[in-house]
This record gives structure tokens, sequence and C-alpha cells, in this order.
């Protein structure tokens, strides 16, 4: 049975663009899978203050953004439904309406019971940003975040981000189907943050045992922080997909989220696949 991916999409008050659409099909048909999308749009509670109704007719305001949420959310699903006949790949739809500020946490919730969610990101969009960090850490599931400024094809070389943690290791289970995909896999380690000689060749070895084309690199840091050097360098070496595992010390959430998870997602120039 094919695996399903949920792809939570973004109404309001910053919506996803349309290009969410092509760049999400093109992953679920790389990898075989079918994709549900979940417009996630906002129902505002009414406030009975008479004064508000008169003096700036809050109600019609309301009225107004319901509106163009599930507007911006019926755009997206037409998109969606256009490139999923054009390239014949399998899509259910769905559309629900929530508070605003219930908005991360429903798209984690959702995302739990799929294989993997997919989620567009792009530069200044808080309400994409914020969905990414509810569903990393609410979900259970790996998320791939797409940058909606680029265009996502065939998935063939896949980069592992490689440091030998529990997390890592938890990534590189999540990203099984796109490791079988790929036709050529790296293993990157980046050598200065820690002690970490021969790992990267020691993943490889072990994905080569089991079929997969892989190799192992070791790179300097580049007095760069980890994250912007391991995005440089995938992008680089002509990757389709980073592969790193996400926020290593959940207990300190405000702290971590300043390391390199951050930084790949403040400039995201590839897919990503992160796992926490």
């Amino acid at each position: 049975m094919s695996k399903i991916a949920l792809l939570p999409l973004a109404t309001y008050p910053e919506a996803n663009s349309t290009k969410i659409a092509s760049n999400a099909i093109a992953v679920v048909k790389h990898v075989g899978a079918a994709l549900h999308a979940l417009t996630i749009n906002v129902d505002i509670p009414g406030i009975s203050n008479p004064v508000s109704r008169y003096l700036i007719d809050l109600p019609e305001m309301i009225r107004e953004t319901e509106a163009t949420s599930r507007k911006h959310g019926l755009d997206l699903l037409e998109a969606l439904k256009a490139e999923a006949a054009r390239v014949g790949s399998l899509l259910t739809t769905e559309e629900i309406a929530v508070q605003p500020a219930s908005i991360g946490d429903v798209a984690a919730t959702q995302s739990r019971y799929f294989d993997f969610a997919l989620i567009g990101l792009e530069p200044n969009n808080q309400t994409a940003r914020m969905t990414v960090n509810a569903v990393l850490f609410g979900s259970g599931r790996p998320t791939i975040i797409l940058p909606e400024d680029a265009n996502v094809g065939a998935i063939d070389h896949v980069i592992i981000a490689w440091d030998g943690s529990r997390v890592a290791a938890r990534a590189v289970a999540d990203a099984h189907a796109f490791l079988q995909c790929a036709s050529k896999i790296t293993v990157l380690t980046v050598t200065d943050e820690k002690s970490l000689r021969d790992i990267g060749e020691r993943l490889a070895l072990s994905l080569r045992k089991r079929g997969f084309p892989a190799e192992g690199i070791s790179i300097d840091l580049e007095d760069r922080p980890i994250g912007v050097t391991l995005q440089a360098r995938a992008v680089s070496m002509g990757a389709d997909l980073l592969v790193m595992g996400a926020y290593g010390h959940s207990r300190m959430r405000d702290f971590v989220v300043g390391g390199a998870t951050k930084r790949v997602l403040g400039d995201l120039r590839l897919p990503v696949l992160l796992s926490h």
C-alpha cells in the first residue's frame, strides 16, 4: 500500500502561494505516494460588544476575513486538483475552519494520521513558519519543507546531514522512501562541530550493504554556522533533498531554535526533510 502525505495549507493571515501545488505533487509523485490536502480556514469568534458593531462594524470585518480565508483555500485546492490531474497523481481534499490561534496545533494533530507532512515555506510568511514549527514539534511525523520560490522536480540526489545523533538516525529512517528512489546518496558530516571522524562513511557503508548508492563525505565548518554550511554545500553539490534531524535538544526548545534547523529554515533553498 502506498504512503499518504498530508499537505496543510495556510489561508490566513498569510496564505501559501499556488506554487505549492506543483511542488507538493512533484514530491508525492516521485515516491508513489498519495496526497491529502487540508485547507485550514479561519473561524473568528463573534464579539457581542455593541460599540464594536456600530463604530467599526466588527461583525462585517469578521465575515470578510473568513470569506477571504476560504477563497484562498479554494484557490489552492483548485491549483492542486489541476496539477494532480495533469500528472495522474492521487489527491483527496478537505476543508476545516478553526480559530486563528489553533492553526498550528490543528495542522500538527492532523499530520499524525499520515505518513509524512509537506509544508510550503516562503520568505516572510510567518503563518507558514508557525505551521512548520507546530508540525515538527507536535506531529510525530517527518516533515518535508518545500521552498515556494523554487521548482521541485525529481528527487534523485539525497544528502543526509549526519552527526551520529538520535534525531539524525530517526531522520534517515523517516527518509527511507526517498532513499529508495534516489540514484545518489551523500552522507555529509561537518567535522569541526564535534569529534565525528569516519562516522559518515560508516553510515554510507551501512546503506550500501542495503543496496543504496551511498558515499560519505566530511567537510569543514568553513567559519559559518553549521546550518548555513550544510545547506550551501547541499546546493553546490546539486542535491534535490536534504535530510536532517530537527531540534536535537527538545527540552530547551527556545534555545535550540537558534541552531542548525533555524538557519536552514531562515533561508530555505532546497527541499528539506526534518525529523524530530
